[in-house]
């Protein structure tokens, strides 16, 4: 397969830089009639046809931008992606959606997308950042923040808090009569581990109720790490009545440990989660969860990334209008995952 005709070539073919000839096409004004007549002859010549980023390079606009999650395969991001998209298509966006996986070479790999023109910009909604990108944030890409909070990272942000569903969620299950309560969390160096395990302590403190550290267990939000973190505390025998995870597909993965040992929910074990994912809803019995106003939050992201982008790009009225960080009420919605706690049934 012959490979097509790039810059350089052109380049070549005209006898200039390939500094040149991306200023010749992207803006042939400055650059002197002659050069540019060169370019153009080399151009048609070796028949390069430039791409979408070269097309592009006199706005410097691509009309897309990129959703940057945590893990595509989590169902908790359908409905951002769907209020993101919304918000996009009635502005004349177009949405691209990445899958970080909390690797920094991913991560860096879209920064450099929207560099390139390939988009816009981005919404981040990861928990951690390349540390080389932190310490030159001046040349970032514009970004707001939905959902997350990345240490040494400023930047716009849609949130909720955190803090207090989860110890609204926790208050529920101490309300039930549990006092020995399992937490799943997020990972504890980002902050959606580090608030909701708070939340979930000062529920405790507040009841007056001692914190157990060993019922303290650090996952990643998946189903494996609920599954495996919930083994775990079983294979050593641990007592605790209910579970609070920090995701819904860790507690559905907690549910599944529980179940092979013979564990009822809620008879045995009270089970909590985060998110109220669609699977919340149809999990069996109903999972009683902390509810996200993922779509609206979606929405608000899209329509915070375009006054960024407004201002970015000089719009007076956006530049004179700083972004405020927006902050949504989470709900917490029961359903038939808790009972109340009986001492002749004290969990495991």
């Amino acid at each position: 397969m012959v490979d097509q005709p790039n810059i350089r070539d052109v380049a070549k073919a005209a006898g200039v830089s390939t500094a040149t000839v991306s200023r010749a096409l992207a803006q042939p004004g400055k650059v002197r009639e002659a050069t540019l007549k060169k370019v153009m002859d080399a151009v048609e010549k070796i028949g390069f046809v430039p791409n979408r980023q070269a097309s592009m390079f006199r706005s410097r606009k691509s009309n897309t931008v990129i959703l940057l999650v945590r893990d595509i395969s989590n169902p908790f991001y359908l409905d951002i992606y769907k209020g993101v998209e919304e918000a996009a298509f009635a502005a004349g966006y177009k949405v691209l959606m990445g899958d970080a996986r909390e690797d920094d070479e991913r991560i860096t790999h879209y920064i450099e997308a929207v560099r390139e023109c390939h988009a816009d910009g981005l919404i981040l909604m990861i928990g951690s950042f390349p540390k080389k990108l932190l310490e030159q944030t001046d040349r970032l890409p514009p970004f707001v923040v939905a959902l997350e909070e990345i240490d040494g990272l400023e930047a716009p942000t849609v949130r909720v808090d955190n803090v207090a569903a989860a110890e609204g969620a926790v208050a529920h299950l101490i309300a039930q009569g549990h006092k020995r309560i399992v937490h799943l969390t997020g990972p504890l160096d980002e902050h959606l581990g580090k608030t909701r395990l708070e939340g979930y302590r000062r529920a405790l403190k507040k009841a007056g109720l001692p914190i157990d550290e060993a019922l303290i267990m650090p996952g990643d939000f998946s189903l494996n790490a609920g599954y495996d973190q919930t083994a775990k505390l079983l294979e050593k025998g641990a007592h605790f009545s209910a579970i609070f995870a920090s995701s819904d597909q860790m507690a559905i993965g907690a549910a599944s440990a529980l179940r092979e040992k013979g564990l009822a929910i809620p008879d045995d074990v009270s089970l909590v989660g985060f998110d109220d994912t669609l699977i919340a809803s149809i999990f069996y019995p109903p999972l009683t969860t902390v509810y996200q106003p993922r779509r609206e939050i979606g929405r608000a992201a899209m329509a915070m990334m375009i006054r960024k982008l407004s201002a970015h790009a000089g719009d007076p009225v956006a530049v004179e209008e700083p972004l405020e960080d927006q902050q949504f009420l989470t709900e917490l919605i029961t359903r038939n995952s808790v009972a109340p706690f009986d001492d002749a049934r004290p969990g495991t």
